[in-house]
């Protein structure tokens, strides 16, 4: 159970956590007509910081737009500011931030009329697979489900119907005993985790599937790939035949929740020595550095938290 804290925000006031409900015949609830986020707020050196904030916004924006929700009623500095005022209302020094934009209660029928609903809470929340599998790494399964195919549904859009497909590709993981599925294009090209961009370090090379591969445009996923390029790491994006998660030196998955999180074996295939490969542990070190406050901020990713004092 999520740990419940005091206010969420919602369609431009506060209200308390236990009041952000929904009616059970709410748009979203029969057809996932939903656009989500999932941001990450750091305890740096200096306070709290906000993990690329306005991108995971404009994306948030990108993917309604996409469902034809053309106007959620609120712009890119309004919803920047609310996501920052509900970690400060909240008392968090580090949390998780998700936004919803939702079909709310009004017409049943598949075509929507229904009024447009914008939550936006936090919670504090650990390491997604786990505390040791940023240094150890993870098991994973290629997923014997396929994602979306070209003009099926929009893999661009952050949608919470999106996310059927990704429910059974961890399910079946974890059935079978894996810490993750991989799933595959509808080409049989590697894809994206359930909720994760995978990439394949070979021989120096830095390797990700790209966009067009059915996966969701990451904005840490940008992050890694802009960190390889300033450390002179070659960077491709190519269609990656599910073979090379077999004969790969490293695999690692980015994400906001997982961070940067090496894969240790691919149906129960070692990869590479069978733990952390030095590209990896190099991204991440860098990574951290940068999100944690130690380092730098030289890509201006970090949107700091205002003082608490008094709130």
């Amino acid at each position: 159970m999520l740990p419940a804290t005091e206010k969420i925000w919602h369609n431009g006031r506060f209200i308390g956590w236990d009041e952000a409900t929904i009616h059970v015949l709410s748009h979203v609830v029969s057809y996932g007509s939903s656009v989500f986020e999932g941001l990450r707020c750091y305890e740096t050196t200096s306070g709290p910081a906000i993990f690329r904030l306005r991108e995971h916004v404009r994306r948030l924006i990108d993917s309604a737009k996409i469902y034809r929700i053309e106007n959620i009623g609120f712009s890119i500095d309004e919803l920047s500011q609310a996501m920052i005022d509900v970690v400060v209302v909240n008392k968090l020094k580090a949390c998780y931030i998700r936004p919803i934009v939702l079909r709310g209660y009004g017409d049943i029928g598949v075509l929507p009329n229904n009024p447009i609903e914008v939550y936006i809470a936090c919670w504090q929340w650990g390491k997604y697979l786990g505390p040791e599998a940023l240094a150890k790494g993870v098991d994973v399964c290629v997923s014997s489900w396929t994602r979306n195919a070209p003009n099926t549904m929009p893999t661009l859009s952050k949608a919470g119907g999106n996310y059927l497909s990704s429910q059974l590709i961890r399910m079946e993981a974890q059935a079978n005993g894996y810490a993750e599925g991989i799933a595959l294009d509808s080409s049989g090209y590697v894809s994206e985790g359930s909720g994760e961009n995978v990439f394949v370090v070979r021989d120096g090379k830095i390797y990700t599937p790209p966009l067009a591969a059915s996966v969701l445009p990451g904005i840490t996923r940008d992050s890694v790939l802009e960190l390889a390029r300033a450390q002179g790491i070659p960077v491709v994006e190519a269609n990656i035949p599910r073979e090379m998660l077999y004969i790969a030196d490293e695999v690692f998955f980015s994400g906001t929740a997982v961070e940067v999180t090496p894969v240790r074996s691919v149906d129960k295939i070692v990869v590479g020595s069978g733990q952390r490969g030095p590209i990896t542990e190099k991204l991440q070190t860098e990574f951290f550095s940068i999100v944690n406050g130690t380092a730098k901020d030289r890509y201006g990713w970090l949107t700091p938290v205002p003082a608490m004092a008094g709130v």
